[in-house]
């Protein structure tokens, strides 16, 4: 027997690098599939719904956006993303798994025309994901206190292979219908047996503290514009003002007043950048009751003043919904 599992573990090295290989060569392979079809700068939305490939050639300023719950798979590049305080960067060997809507703000930092950034995102619709816990055995006692809202992993060779088929189905149109969804099936049934699944598992599974958290984040997301009653929010989720903040910030990374803070400032940014609303009008519309207030909160935030960034991004080119 000892010979036998010293046997064993001196093949592991061989079969650890022939993985390895196999994940770099996958990998390659994804990115040039993305590369053939994201020609264009930017996203490309595709006829696989909720699928999205996307190539960025230069770096970019800091972006403010609103992230829904998502897969991101980098194969390329490299891209810096801020939640609250926490900083996660993304490179070609990374996914970023996103379970709750999240205001956060990123920036392209590794991208040259000979070598773009590239990646594909894949919109995560929790329904599905909790009719596949349903089905499947997952535990999850000792996992569900640390959820976060956003986690980083490095991609494996099943996940890779799975999104690689997905990309490959742009060819083949009539397969879509009934392809797409048992692939990405499958997509969410890797993240979730993935170390980076419980932080989904935790948000989807229902009576969970942090899927309670999440319908409060929910609440604040589509609510940003209305007042602030913490007390309020706590008992919509069904647990007190300091398990609230507790839970929140472990989830998102902000507390719910930064959180509604953030998400005003990326939306009115955002009226301000597309449909050309002055600062005070956004600040407004947003929920701000003082335009001196959303000034100072606008240039803290985004490092000056609301019109002046807005024509600093004009002239730069790049006056997009998010990034």
């Amino acid at each position: 027997m000892k010979g036998s599992k010293h046997k064993s573990e001196s093949a592991n090295p061989s079969a650890n690098h022939r993985v390895v290989q196999s994940v770099v060569e996958m990998r390659r392979q994804l990115a040039r599939k993305i590369a053939d079809r994201a020609v264009a700068e930017g996203d490309m939305l595709t006829e696989i719904p909720g699928l999205r490939l996307y190539r960025r050639s230069l770096t970019t300023a800091c972006t403010s956006a609103a992230y829904e719950p998502s897969l991101v798979v980098f194969v390329q590049g490299q891209k810096r993303i801020n939640v609250g305080k926490t900083t996660y960067v993304c490179d070609g060997s990374n996914f970023l798994l996103t379970s709750v809507d999240l205001p956060v703000v990123s920036q392209v930092i590794a991208a040259t025309e000979k070598e773009p950034m590239l990646g594909l995102l894949l919109k995560l619709e929790m329904p599905l994901v909790r009719e596949i816990l349903s089905q499947q055995e997952f535990h999850m006692r000792e996992e569900s206190a640390d959820a976060r809202g956003m986690a980083v992993g490095v991609t494996f060779l099943e996940l890779l292979d799975a999104c690689s088929r997905l990309v490959d189905l742009l060819d083949v149109p009539q397969d879509i219908p009934f392809l797409a969804s048992l692939i990405q099936r499958e997509i969410i049934y890797r993240l979730l047996r993935s170390p980076q699944g419980k932080h989904l598992r935790a948000i989807a599974t229902l009576g969970e503290q942090s899927h309670r958290t999440a319908k409060a984040v929910e609440w604040l997301r589509v609510n940003y514009a209305k007042p602030l009653r913490v007390e309020e929010l706590a008992a919509m989720a069904r647990m007190g003002v300091s398990t609230l903040h507790h839970q929140f910030r472990s989830l998102t990374a902000m507390s719910p007043l930064q959180y509604q803070k953030q998400l005003r400032l990326h939306v009115a940014r955002e009226r301000m950048l597309n449909n050309g609303l002055d600062a005070a009008s956004a600040a407004f519309e947003v929920g701000y009751e003082s335009a001196s207030q959303f000034n100072r909160e606008y240039s803290r935030f985004f490092g000056q003043p609301p019109m002046r960034d807005i024509k600093s991004r004009w002239l730069a080119g790049t006056a997009t919904a998010g990034d």
